[in-house]
């Protein structure tokens, strides 16, 4: 078991190493080349199909009716949510603000446990979803909207609301691993998602200049990394940590994201430094410091009952 936590947290490493540049790339694409209705339905198609096909070279995995139905409903509504409420929250706000909300993923995680888990609650624990909401704030009613941000408040909002999405997905796939294969899980959910895309996508029309202009290399390129990474091993790797760590600590990696975000984001000019982000950052940071150090002591009392 060791070897495979090890395995699982260099995974997630890796994964949410990609996330991070996956907001870079997104911003670069959006909403100038493709837009981001589209670019959300691009993912959940194309992972959908590179599941089911990477499925072909893998062991069978048993599964029931109602399990397969369940991941198909999580896919439609909350992978497909994520990335719907992502994409066009990136398109209006920058990539450091948005990964700002994608750090307060362990905070809804727990507030998740607490509601529909009876997961235990606690003073410290409080104090962290208070800190970490307040970091929020900072960001949502600071950050004004310039020529990086062309509507940073609905932007913050929308990546607000797809962090929500998120922390439902790593809830729900976390109980339905206990039972089913990687695969599975990623299969069916991602046809759900695709399926909830091309309901969507004809109310707005395919919008991506990348295809209707004349062929230019490097957007293609940008594109094709975040399919082939972000997208499709990302969402490989997130499942073995599922499975071998907790959710809170999985959720956490999403500070690497923010980092990631942040460094290559002032490396190329898609933000400027700010003292009121920089507030949130550490605001958020200490949130869900106070979260995970409340329940690290639960679980050590739990070991030693």
């Amino acid at each position: 078991m060791k070897n495979k936590k090890t395995e699982a947290n260099i995974c997630m490493v890796i994964a949410k190493t990609f996330s991070g540049l996956n907001m870079n790339a997104l911003k670069y694409l959006l909403p100038l080349w493709i837009s981001p209705l589209t670019g959300a339905s691009l993912r959940c198609v194309f992972a959908a199909v590179a599941f089911w096909i990477i499925g072909l070279f893998t062991g069978r995995e048993s599964s029931t009716t109602r399990e397969k139905v369940l991941l198909f409903l999580l896919g439609a509504v909350g992978i497909y949510g994520f990335m719907f409420l992502y994409l066009v929250g990136l398109s209006k706000t920058t990539p450091i603000s948005s990964s700002i909300f994608s750090s307060l993923q362990p905070i809804w995680v727990f507030v998740i446990m607490v509601i529909f888990y009876k997961e235990k609650i606690s003073m410290m624990k409080v104090i962290g979803i208070a800190v970490g909401l307040a970091g929020a704030l900072v960001c949502i009613l600071t950050q004004k909207s310039d020529d990086l941000a062309a509507d940073a408040f609905n932007g913050n909002m929308l990546c607000l609301a797809s962090s929500v999405f998120y922390a439902i997905y790593l809830v729900l796939s976390k109980q339905i691993l206990k039972n089913v294969g990687v695969m599975t899980m990623l299969k069916y959910t991602f046809t759900g998602a695709a399926f909830s895309s091309l309901l969507v996508l004809p109310a707005y029309g395919f919008e991506a200049k990348l295809f209707t202009d004349a062929f230019q290399w490097w957007p293609f390129a940008v594109l094709m990394f975040v399919l082939i990474f972000p997208t499709v091993l990302t969402y490989l790797l997130v499942p073995v940590g599922l499975k071998y760590l907790s959710t809170t600590l999985v959720a956490i990696y999403g500070y690497l994201i923010l980092i990631v975000a942040t460094v290559a984001s002032l490396l190329i000019g898609q933000d400027r430094f700010s003292w009121t982000q920089t507030i949130a950052i550490l605001f958020i940071c200490a949130g869900v410091y106070f979260v995970e150090i409340a329940e690290g002591k639960e679980r050590k009392a739990a070991n030693v009952s």
